[in-house]
C-alpha cells in the first residue's frame, strides 16, 4: 500500500528535476545497461510467467517482476555467473513476494450479507477455470517423465522444438513425436474430457 503524499501547488507546477545516476553505478552504466537490457528483452516472457505464478493478479505480477529486475540491476556488478541470472531473478521474485505478503495488512469489516461480485457477461467462472487448470496439471503429471518434460518446455516455457531438443539432448524429430503422443494422451484423458 502507498501512503498519500501532499505537495504544495508551486512544487507540483515546477518542472521535474533530472536525477543523476547513483555515483557507484555511473562509471559502469555504459557497459552494464546494454547487457542488462538485452537479458530483460530475452527473458521477460519466461520471468513474467514465473511472477504470474506467484500472484493472482496480472498487474501485481508485472509490478513484482519490475521490482525484482530493479534489484537485479543494482546487483548486476556482483553477479559473477551470468548463466545463473534466471535463478537470481527468480529468487528475487520469491523474496520480494514474501516480503510483500508479510507486510500486507488486511482490514476486516463485519457485515450482515457477504457481497458477491456481479457476473460479467461472457466471462467464464474463475472457479471452473481453476478446476480445468488443476485437471490439466494432474493429467500432465500422469504423462511419462520424458513426455512431461517436453510438453512443459514446449507449451509452458514456450521454447521452440529445436530449443527443447537441444536442452534435452535429443533430436527435433524425437521432440515432435513425443509431444504428439503426449497431446494425444491428454486429449483422451477422462478427467479432462469431463472438465471440458
Amino acid at each position: 500500500m502507498t501512503a498519500p503524499v501532499c505537495i504544495s501547488a508551486s512544487a507540483a507546477a515546477a518542472p521535474a528535476r533530472q536525477t543523476l545516476p547513483h555515483p557507484r553505478l555511473a562509471p559502469a552504466e555504459t557497459s552494464l545497461y546494454p547487457s542488462f537490457a538485452s537479458y530483460v528483452r530475452a527473458r521477460h516472457p519466461a520471468l513474467l510467467r514465473t511472477a504470474r505464478s506467484l500472484t493472482a493478479n496480472p498487474s501485481d505480477a508485472e509490478d513484482l517482476l519490475q521490482t525484482a529486475l530493479a534489484k537485479t540491476y543494482v546487483a548486476w556488478e556482483r553477479i559473477e555467473d551470468h548463466r545463473a541470472l534466471d535463478g537470481y531473478v527468480r529468487r528475487a521474485l520469491l523474496n520480494t513476494r514474501t516480503s510483500q505478503w508479510r507486510r500486507r495488512r488486511v482490514d476486516e469489516f463485519a457485515c450482515d450479507e457477504l457481497p458477491e461480485p456481479e457476473p460479467r457477461p461472457g466471462a467464464d467462472d474463475p472457479a471452473e477455470r481453476q478446476a480445468l487448470r488443476d485437471a490439466m496439471w494432474r493429467a500432465i503429471l500422469r504423462l511419462p517423465a520424458r513426455q512431461r518434460a517436453m510438453v512443459v518446455l514446449r507449451y509452458y516455457e514456450d521454447l521452440s522444438e529445436a530449443q527443447t531438443a537441444e536442452l534435452l539432448g535429443v533430436s527435433v524429430g524425437t521432440v515432435k513425436s513425443a509431444v504428439s503422443r503426449a497431446l494425444g494422451k491428454l486429449r483422451e484423458d477422462p478427467e479432462l474430457s469431463l472438465a471440458r
